[in-house]
């Protein structure tokens, strides 16, 4: 009686093993998984997060004919209100809207310094050289002007009284971003685009320094950003910004 009862316990065990191993095992390096990974770290780190549009081929994702910004820009007119750094919701988001990019809202606790790519990668290595803390840094790519580079870091802030709040000729809004072809400082009432991110022509967002890295306050990295863009353009003098009201 013990004997069979061993040979069908072992027997038992043989079969679950053969189904462990037939069993699909979930790849470390599943996109989706790696995909809802990252964002939830930016979530994690305070930055509110919603869903975005996505490339179909060369189009975007949305109803507009002719749209402007292809796979850059809000799924939502409320993307303000909507942005959330809830787990559950950004799961959800993730898992029913497997294509979406997603942007985050600035200006609530973070800012994001958004220059051309090559005028970025020259900053960057000036700034790490310097020994400077430099925030999470993200690069979005495409062709031409379409090709920046994205530095997060801290915000100026969000004060009740509107006559506190301290405005610059550099803040950028999604309706201003053809106005500022060198620095956008992306601040109240704007977004970025958050890795890992798929654009139109096989480009993406994708983290050059990602969330680990503290968000720096804006002026450490202000200046080594605009000489870059100047010389990125062409010309001797870096984009005034002022300093006070």
């Amino acid at each position: 009686m013990g004997s069979e009862s061993g040979r069908v316990k072992r027997g038992e065990q043989s079969r679950i093993s053969q189904w462990l191993r037939r069993r699909p095992k979930p790849s470390p390096e599943d996109p989706a998984r790696v995909r809802e990974t990252l964002l939830l770290s930016v979530a994690a780190a305070g930055l509110p997060l919603a869903p975005a549009a996505h490339p179909t081929g060369y189009r975007c994702s949305c109803d507009r004919i002719g749209c402007p910004t292809p796979a850059r820009h809000p799924l939502s007119f409320a993307w303000q209100t909507q942005s959330t750094t809830d787990r559950a919701q950004i799961e959800r988001w993730a898992r029913n809207q497997p294509q979406a990019n997603f942007i985050t809202a600035t200006g609530m606790l973070h800012d994001v310094l958004d220059v051309p790519l090559e005028a970025g990668t020259r900053a960057l290595s000036r700034l790490l050289a310097a020994g400077v803390d430099v925030g999470p840094v993200a690069e979005s790519g495409g062709t031409g002007d379409q090709a920046r580079m994205l530095f997060f870091t801290a915000t100026r802030g969000t004060p009740e009284d509107e006559d506190e709040w301290w405005p610059c000729a550099l803040d950028c809004h999604p309706e201003t971003m053809d106005e500022h072809p060198g620095l956008r400082w992306h601040c109240r009432g704007s977004y970025v685009l958050v890795p890992p991110a798929v654009l139109p022509g096989g480009h993406a967002v994708t983290w050059i320094r990602g969330m680990e890295h503290a968000l720096p306050d804006p002026l450490t990295l202000l200046e080594a950003l605009t000489d870059a863009c100047a010389a990125h353009a062409g010309s001797t003098e870096a984009t005034p910004w002022p300093l006070h009201h």
